[in-house]
C-alpha cells in the first residue's frame, strides 16, 4: 500500500511562503529603499540642478573676478573706478543731471 499524499506538507507551505515575503520585500527595497530606483532618480535630478547652479555660480565668480582684476592695481579702469566712487559716495558732476 502507498501512502499518498494529496495536500502539501505544512512546512513545505510555510518555506515558500516566506520566500514569497521575502521576495516581495526585496523587491520593495530595490524600487522604493534607500538606495532603490526612485531615490536614484530624484538623486540623478538633483545632482543636475546643483551642477546647473554650479555652473551659474562659476559665471558669477568669473564676473567678479574680472571686476577686481579691472579695478586692481595692476589695470586700472577708470570708467568702472568713478562708477563705483559715484554710486558709493553719491556724488555726481556739475554738469550732469539725475533722473530717479
Amino acid at each position: 500500500m502507498s501512502n499518498s499524499r494529496k495536500r502539501p506538507a505544512f512546512g513545505a507551505v510555510i518555506y515558500f511562503g516566506l520566500v514569497f515575503c521575502l521576495g516581495l520585500y526585496f523587491s520593495f527595497a530595490a524600487i522604493q529603499g534607500d538606495y532603490g530606483l526612485f531615490q536614484r532618480v530624484q538623486i540623478d535630478a538633483e545632482a543636475q540642478s546643483l551642477r546647473a547652479e554650479l555652473a551659474d555660480l562659476e559665471g558669477q565668480v568669473a564676473w567678479l573676478k574680472n571686476k577686481t582684476h579691472r579695478i586692481s592695481d595692476e589695470y586700472l579702469d577708470l570708467d568702472l573706478l568713478d562708477e563705483q566712487a559715484r554710486s558709493i559716495l553719491g556724488m555726481i558732476r556739475a554738469d550732469e543731471i539725475v533722473i530717479r
